[in-house]
């Protein structure tokens, strides 16, 4: 059987995700579609933002390639 402290943590844990999952609906309410100027400018700077860690990348894999020699 469960004892009072048991049942309290239960019910407290049980307010938390309630009060979380508010907040996240809030949040979804807020929200909307973005124009297509606006997806376009995001895909945009996500793309530069690849092709530059990519172009690092490369970069530092070079000189790997280089300095063992």
């Amino acid at each position: 059987m469960m004892d009072y402290k048991e049942k309290f943590e239960e019910v407290k844990s049980f307010k938390i995700e309630e009060e979380l999952f508010k907040k996240y609906w809030r949040v979804l309410k807020l929200a909307r579609t973005p124009t297509r100027d606006e997806f376009s400018k995001i895909a945009i700077v996500a793309a530069a933002g690849i092709l530059l860690i990519g172009l690092v990348g490369f970069v530092i894999y070079e000189i790997m390639l280089v300095l063992p020699k």
